[in-house]
């Protein structure tokens, strides 16, 4: 049986085609870019507090995101300043002092290396505490006067969010 010139046609282009598929990544490649640094400009926004399973926070039906600060940890068994170990946590409770000198001297050093944008008061950094919810209120008085002679104008404790009950 003879074939028709339209299919001689088609059989020919088909054969020509037939291994040679290819797939077209530049646009594929442009797009993947665009978001990846989408994600690396957004991701510098949140804060993300360090966890740890010594330490167990208060709950609070509190609303507000903790702003990027110089972090104080209080175990049950050290005060920690951005992971560093500065004293034990008995140390602290048996000084005499209203305030813990070995901590000022660590958050005044961690203010002076503070990288400021333009408009920020240069003059009251911030610190948050996470502070475990079984120390004593006396330490965590001691904690926070100590943050206030070192120059830091807003010292936050940080809590685990608790949510409202929907059962009305």
């Amino acid at each position: 049986m003879k074939m028709s010139r339209r299919a001689l046609r088609m059989e020919r282009t088909y054969k020509r085609h037939k291994g040679s598929t290819q797939l077209n990544l530049v646009s594929l490649m442009d797009i993947f870019t665009i978001l990846v640094f989408f994600l690396l400009v957004n991701a510098s926004d949140v804060e993300v507090l360090p966890s740890t399973k010594s330490v167990k926070l208060p709950e609070s039906f509190a609303q507000q995101h903790p702003e990027e600060a110089v972090t104080v940890m209080v175990t049950n068994e050290a005060i920690l300043v951005q992971g560093r170990r500065i004293l034990s946590v008995q140390e602290a409770l048996d000084s005499e002092l209203t305030d813990i000198p070995a901590l000022q001297k660590a958050l005044e050093a961690m203010s002076a290396r503070a990288i400021l944008t333009p408009g920020e008061d240069a003059l009251r950094p911030e610190m948050n505490i996470m502070a475990d919810k079984t120390i004593p209120y006396r330490l965590l008085k001691k904690i926070m006067l100590t943050g206030t002679k070192a120059n830091y104008g807003q010292v936050s404790l940080a809590v685990m969010q608790k949510y409202p009950d929907n059962d009305e």
